[in-house]
């Protein structure tokens, strides 16, 4: 097991996995922070670090590159961007990645928990993807997806994710936990 006093969970607060990432961070006494900026909204507000516009900039990307590197285009917007650059924040501060999402035909993963995937291998960091349509666990190695069972890492874990996480999504994440961590009851006996 590791030690949990060495586990920082960082996420973006927003309804679905970084939620569900959230209250189980909370249930094995992790520490956890949530990066916001003025007007995000949140489903998980956790010791809440809020951005100033210019340190959101700080993660600013040419779209193009984005939709190249994603090989597909979004919807432009002000809101669109914002994510991207929290994005950005949440992955530079982190020593791995952990998703809950569907991997494409392209290899990249669906909607915008795909850039946090590619700004991961862009930075070296190892990246999980819990695919919900395959109900498994797979990690990028060798520029290819590869089937594997994770463990949280001492350290600090980056999370982003689906906002419409399904129950075998819900049931990945307290099975990473508990792989790692133990029961979520041995908290409460061990402090």
């Amino acid at each position: 097991m590791i030690n949990r006093e060495r586990v920082h969970v960082i996420h973006g607060g927003h309804k679905g996995t970084e939620a569900e990432f959230g209250v189980a961070a909370g249930k094995w006494g992790l520490k956890e922070t949530t990066l916001s900026y003025v007007g995000h909204d949140m489903a998980r507000s956790e010791n809440v670090e809020v951005l100033s516009d210019e340190e959101l900039g700080k993660g600013r990307v040419s779209m193009e590159f984005v939709f190249e590197r994603m090989g597909r285009r979004f919807v432009q917007g002000k809101g669109l961007s914002r994510v991207i650059n929290l994005l950005f924040h949440v992955v530079v501060r982190s020593d791995e990645l952990f998703t809950i999402g569907s991997i494409q035909s392209n290899g990249t993963v669906k909607g915008g928990t795909g850039w946090g995937v590619e700004l991961a291998k862009l930075f070296n960091r190892p990246v999980h993807v819990f695919d919900q349509e395959k109900e498994g666990w797979f990690q990028w190695a060798d520029a290819d997806w590869k089937a594997h069972e994770p463990t949280l890492p001492e350290g600090v874990v980056a999370v982003t994710g689906t906002r419409s996480l399904t129950d075998a999504g819900r049931v990945a994440i307290t099975d990473l936990f508990e792989r790692s961590l133990g029961a979520a009851s041995d908290v409460a006996t061990a402090g």
